[in-house]
């Protein structure tokens, strides 16, 4: 593919690395996202075992996760004390893209 990326955003520069070292550099083991019931109060997720890091996504929650073994378990649990229905979620390895919006704060195609 290629040895090295920058990541731009409004013109400036503002990341350079390989893949590898910009997407090691979130601390995440994986990225979950998911999609919470009516009433759902996201305030206690980034206190959650595991969780590095909250955005808000499209109506949803993406939680960067150090410790997927301990987060999700964790996010079940809160949900479960909220007695909110989980209406989605997946998870994944992190990606230029993950490391593009933790950046930025906005997706690939936001303007």
């Amino acid at each position: 593919l290629c040895d090295r990326v920058a990541i731009m955003d409004h013109g400036q520069v503002i990341a350079l690395g390989s893949p590898a070292q910009l997407i090691d550099g979130l601390g995440a083991d994986q990225i979950i996202e998911f999609r919470a019931g009516a009433g759902f109060d996201p305030a206690r997720l980034g206190s959650l075992p595991g969780v590095a890091a909250v955005q808000a996504k499209n109506g949803g929650h993406r939680l960067t996760v150090s410790r997927v073994a301990e987060a999700l378990p964790a996010l079940m649990a809160e949900l479960t004390r909220q007695s909110v229905a989980l209406e989605n979620l997946t998870t994944h390895q992190p990606t230029l893209e993950d490391v593009f919006l933790k950046l930025t704060g906005r997706g690939l195609r936001d303007d």
